[in-house]
């Protein structure tokens, strides 16, 4: 079932009477804009994909081996039993 030329009229016709030509007017303004904001920003998202990206730097001390560090740190346990 596909619609035909008279029955694209009705329903421009039906919507017009119902909205009103200046409220039309309206919305395909707002729409435009809204195309115009949208491929706007698909530009600066392809522009900025051409920059570096930031380098993440480390930690400012320097880390040691995990069998250094394990060494180094005394269990809670022990710290405890201490007391």
């Amino acid at each position: 079932m596909s619609l035909g030329p008279w029955q694209l009229i009705i329903i421009a016709l039906v919507i017009l009477v119902l909205f009103g030509r200046g409220r039309i007017s309206e919305m395909m303004g707002d729409f435009g804009k809204g195309i115009k904001s949208f491929k706007e920003g698909m530009t600066e998202e392809d522009g900025s994909t051409s920059k570096p990206s930031p380098r993440i730097e480390g930690p400012a001390h320097e880390a040691k081996p995990a069998s250094e560090a394990a060494s180094d740190a005394k269990p809670a346990e022990s710290r405890d039993s201490n007391r």
